[in-house]
């Protein structure tokens, strides 16, 4: 398949797309809670893989968000090239770009309200929001051509780094007062990388300005898990990286085997550059220089070199699904993927919104004998998975997808 023109449509990607929201759905199948629940098992080895870091690092489960980022990046060359084949003019994709921008965010602010809350809860932090808020710059960097891209992403990383590293180390004051809350034990950097603390960095503080404009039930002080508006400037970033990706797909003259080994080095070499920029600088012999990293990597703030890393790890898996269905042609293996990777958008709004009550509903219509008590947090939510995947399929079959 020749993926220089926009009507070859390459079902590598709606494949990992599709693997991306099946990990997501899963809720990490359940892992979790059977490591919970059997301390010393098989489960506690692979249970740092299906939970978030508690703030430095990367798991498995980190990369859902950024991969997830990344392909709506891919997909936007791709989609305004057909448009422009359709005769839209740049204002029209300008507004189609600005109006899925609002929507978005909308969708995130009616998921962050849930049915206890009596006022709408005004939160920016979950993905689709991200997504939002970066959208309509997405679309007007990629419209510039690669250049512009490369520059933007390395402008958005330094300045969003500058930005960090300029406000104030936390004082013993700001220690003393997040000191006890739940997730800081592990979120407190010694030195330098202080400036990347949670709660006492400078997105941190934005969102204590920024989210007390809007209407609250009562004043924001700060968010549990450390997540943070702005985290929208860097996964700008990410998605800037998945628009280079996307135009190189769609107009390089490579072969497919060199297309996928270029995207496999690419990954490979962001991956040491993120790592790199994690590790610990050691103190000078002699000298009163104290060890810290030089910009650690945190997926709950989304430092830059978290950006890079999660970028890199996302262009190896890629390469991956890319040399599976484009080059060995296994499309039949991948096709319960590409049913979830054509309406992504829906799986993730069902899964926010439904599965508590398929789960409830699975444990009034099938037999106690269906739930052993060992397993019952696996079929849990694998019964969830399932049945989410059924209506993708049926929609699949339809010919429905949910485009905003």
């Amino acid at each position: 398949m020749n993926p220089t023109t926009t009507d070859n449509r390459l079902l590598s990607l709606d494949a990992f797309r599709g693997f991306i929201m099946l990990l997501m759905a899963s809720s990490g199948f359940g892992i979790v809670q059977m490591a919970s629940a059997n301390p010393g098992s098989w489960w506690e080895f692979v249970r740092p893989q299906f939970e978030h870091q508690a703030w430095q690092g990367c798991s498995l489960w980190d990369l859902i968000q950024p991969s997830f980022m990344f392909m709506v990046g891919v997909a936007v060359p791709l989609s305004y090239a057909k448009r422009r084949e359709h005769g839209q003019s740049f204002f029209g994709m300008a507004w189609h770009a600005l109006s899925r921008s609002i929507l978005l965010v909308a969708l995130a602010v009616m998921l962050a309200t849930h049915a206890g809350d009596k006022h709408t809860v005004f939160l920016f932090t979950n993905v689709l929001a991200q997504i939002g808020l970066g959208y309509f710059f997405l679309f007007l960097l990629s419209r510039l051509g690669w250049e512009f891209v490369v520059s933007g992403i390395i402008l958005i990383l330094v300045g969003y780094s500058w930005f960090f590293i300029n406000h104030p180390l936390p004082s013993a004051q700001d220690l003393a007062a997040i000191a006890g809350m739940k997730g800081t034990e592990h979120a407190i950097l010694p030195g330098f990388s202080a400036h990347w603390n949670i709660h006492t960095n400078a997105a941190a503080a934005f969102d204590r300005w920024f989210l007390n404009l809007l209407p609250q039930a009562k004043p924001f002080e700060y968010n549990p898990g450390g997540y943070q508006t702005l985290n929208f400037v860097p996964a700008l970033a990410t998605m800037l990286g998945g628009a280079l990706t996307g135009h190189y797909l769609m107009r390089s003259l490579q072969t497919e085997k060199r297309r996928c080994l270029s995207l496999l080095i690419t990954g490979i070499v962001l991956v040491l550059v993120g790592t790199g920029l994690d590790l610990k600088v050691l103190p000078v012999v002699g000298t009163q220089f104290e060890q810290y990293t030089v910009l650690p990597v945190v997926k709950r703030i989304w430092t830059p070199s978290w950006a890079i890393l999660s970028g890199g790890w996302v262009l190896i898996l890629l390469s991956i699904f890319y040399w599976l269905v484009e080059i060995v042609g296994m499309r039949r293996l991948v096709f319960p993927l590409v049913v979830v990777g054509m309406n992504s958008i829906t799986i993730y709004l069902l899964h926010s919104l439904c599965a508590g009550w398929i789960r409830d509903n699975l444990h009034k219509h099938l037999p106690d004998a269906a739930f052993p008590t060992y397993w019952t947090p696996v079929i849990e939510r694998c019964g969830v998975l399932f049945v989410l995947w059924l209506i993708c399929w049926w929609l699949y079959k339809q010919r429905a997808f949910l485009k905003l």
